[in-house]
């Protein structure tokens, strides 16, 4: 049984880590029904204008998945170029081949016209 004490150690101190920082605020928190402006909505110090569900152009969600399309570029590229001089013929070209599918799909958006701004 001994051998499974830090275990045992660890399921209690976890817990106990994770749920004080969560329930330490609420007695120090004041009651929110006695400040009626922390209960209205906030927009920049204004008075709201404009309904909060208003629709968004397609190109701001556009732009973000061109974001999460290219962004594994430079995570398959920087383990590929920190060992340059250790990569065989195979390595190179499978990367060069990454680079081109890359390539084609960003020529492909661009002759879309994908990330033109009116």
């Amino acid at each position: 049984m001994s051998e499974f004490a830090p275990i045992c150690i660890y399921l209690v101190i976890s817990p106990l880590v994770s749920l004080i920082p969560l329930g330490l605020p609420f007695p120090f928190a004041s009651n929110s029904a006695t400040y009626p402006e922390k209960l209205s909505a906030y927009e920049c110090g204004f008075d709201p204008s404009g309904d909060a569900r208003s629709r968004f152009d397609i190109r701001f969600y556009l732009v973000s998945i061109l974001f999460i399309i290219l962004d594994p570029e430079v995570t398959f590229s920087f383990p590929w170029a920190v060992p340059l001089n250790k990569i065989d013929l195979f390595g190179s070209w499978s990367m060069m081949a990454f680079l081109l599918i890359l390539t084609i799909g960003f020529l492909y958006e661009w002759k879309r016209g994908a990330s033109d701004r009116e």
